[in-house]
């Protein structure tokens, strides 16, 4: 019972869904999340790890960046239906439809300046 209510607590905030759905259309980095929410960078990252925790996310390291996007649901049975049904729920609101329109015109090498 841990492992669900570890997985329903990560989704219970409009902000990690929000992040979720932008990474089920395109791997992120923080900064590109952080643009496109308009959140401070250190409460993406508390998102992101909450995600992570969780199972629903995983991260790769490439270069200077690290990339967020969907884990692939191995890791429990309760993020793999999460997974599977949260692909689908949600594409008509117009807050998700907003931020997925968002994604292509973020770039990385603007918002992410090192």
């Amino acid at each position: 019972m841990k492992d669900f209510v570890k997985v329903m607590k990560a989704l219970s905030d409009p902000n990690r869904v929000a992040v979720m759905k932008m990474l089920q259309h395109q791997e992120m980095c923080v900064c590109e999340i952080q643009a496109a929410l308009k959140i401070a960078q250190p409460t993406v990252s508390k998102h992101l790890k909450v995600l992570e925790d969780a199972g629903l996310i995983t991260s790769r390291k490439e270069g200077v960046w690290v990339n967020y996007q969907p884990a692939d649901g191995s890791s429990s049975p309760y993020v793999a239906s999460l997974l599977g049904n949260l692909r689908h729920w949600l594409e008509a609101d117009p807050q998700i439809a907003d931020l997925v329109e968002k994604i292509p015109t973020i770039q990385r090498e603007d918002v992410c300046k090192k």
